[in-house]
């Protein structure tokens, strides 16, 4: 089994964040991504295999990383946690929801959007967050402006993230990795084109080269 992360932002240069409709896709789905280089693996909270999805790829796929996303309620962090997530990744925060998290035993990532938040977190001990809507917040502008007075914040930036725009980011010093869904088409994960989904994480994972900066 791969070892247990003390940091998420560690990991890869990205992080797939996967949506799974149907549980039984989500073995087959990590074992592309695994052999493609992207060993940490978000899956959503959207869905009701979601769960389902966590407890296959965490029983089935050593190699696998696997995470849970979109965590709202102390619940969902006992949920998952019990499914076998071995990271949790929330869009916001509460006080309720960052103490759930830190309670949970695994690295968490709380989601932020603005100045005052990251503070917050800081003030909190939490120094690697979420940065959620990435591009609808600020984009690279935003991360780069924040780094100055706040170094000591880590981030990884999701939504609106591509392989066009992720090596921008990497290329930032406040920087660990990026999540997003380009190596997850919907038509290749409809027709279960698990090859194109390996091809497409390879090229993902050597964003590391790109952006430089990714550790």
């Amino acid at each position: 089994m791969a070892a247990m992360p003390t940091s998420v932002l560690d990991l890869a240069p990205v992080v797939p964040v996967v949506v799974i409709e149907d549980a039984d896709d989500a073995v087959p789905l990590a074992r592309a991504l695994v052999a493609g280089g992207l060993p940490a693996i978000e899956v959503t909270l959207r869905t009701p295999a979601a769960l389902d999805a966590i407890r296959a790829i965490a029983d089935a796929v050593p190699d696998a990383v696997v995470g849970a996303g979109t965590v709202l309620t102390p619940g969902q962090v006992d949920r998952s946690v019990a499914a076998g997530a071995r990271f949790l990744v929330s869009p916001g925060w509460t006080d309720g929801l960052l103490a759930a998290m830190a309670a949970s035993g695994v690295p968490f990532l709380p989601g932020v959007s603005t100045t005052s938040e990251v503070v917050a977190l800081l003030e909190r001990g939490v120094r690697e967050m979420k940065f959620f809507p990435a591009q609808a917040a600020g984009g690279t502008a935003y991360l780069r402006s924040l780094a100055g007075p706040l170094p000591q914040a880590r981030f990884c930036p999701t939504g609106g993230i591509g392989a066009d725009n992720a090596p921008d980011y990497l290329a930032l010093p406040n920087v660990g990795c990026v999540g997003g869904t380009w190596m997850l088409p919907a038509d290749a994960v409809a027709a279960r084109d698990w090859a194109r989904v390996e091809s497409l994480a390879r090229a993902a994972a050597g964003l590391r080269d790109a952006g430089g900066t990714c550790r």
